[in-house]
């Protein structure tokens, strides 16, 4: 059993009979009365996201999971193939499970896969991911003096934010816990 103040963003615990991933987490210690703490959680099994308050001082059971370098092979209509490095078993996950995490998967990608009593259950992914820009418009000469960003769209589909010197068929640097542009690889 762990306490709810030690709950942080990417804790997994079991509640209910099921697992819940913390998704963002805050905690609020009122002028009077007991400290409480707002999550959103995502079911790790069906990925429906909720919203839960705790009380400090309330307990989750805490729980042990494997994790395993897989490389991300394809995916079909509704499941995303991966392939275990060293015993080449190939888990399968579907895109509910993942949630935002399919916006960075791409190809020959090296990742943790999470697992809860051998079951394949969520990622890890890495902190940065360099993807290709597939769709952008034209930044426009002697538009910079603010610091101007255009929306552009990467090879997995994910649109984000850079700056106008960046084209099509150029490859940058994206944050996977924000979603943000770092720079131009």
């Amino acid at each position: 059993m762990i306490n709810v103040t030690d709950l942080r963003k990417g804790t997994t615990f079991l509640m209910d009979g099921e697992l819940w991933k913390v998704l963002e987490y805050q905690h609020h210690k009122p002028g009077r009365g007991n400290a409480y703490i707002r999550t959103r959680l995502r079911n790790l099994r069906s990925g429906a996201t909720i919203e839960r308050t705790f009380l400090s001082g309330d307990r989750v059971d805490d729980v042990r999971l494997e994790h395993r370098t897989v490389q991300y092979l394809y995916h079909d209509d509704h499941f995303y193939h991966f392939m275990d490095v060293e015993s080449f078993d190939q888990p399968v996950l579907s895109a509910e499970a993942l949630g935002d995490a399919i916006n960075y998967l791409k190809e020959n990608l090296t990742i943790d896969l999470v697992m809860y009593e051998g079951e394949p259950l969520d990622v890890e992914l890495p902190v940065t991911v360099d993807l290709e820009v597939v769709e952008s418009e034209p930044g426009l000469r002697g538009d910079t003096a603010t610091g101007a960003t255009k929306t552009a769209t990467l090879e997995t589909g994910l649109k984000v934010q850079v700056p106008l010197f960046v084209n099509v068929g150029d490859v940058v640097r994206v944050d996977t816990r924000t979603g943000e542009y770092l720079t131009r690889v």
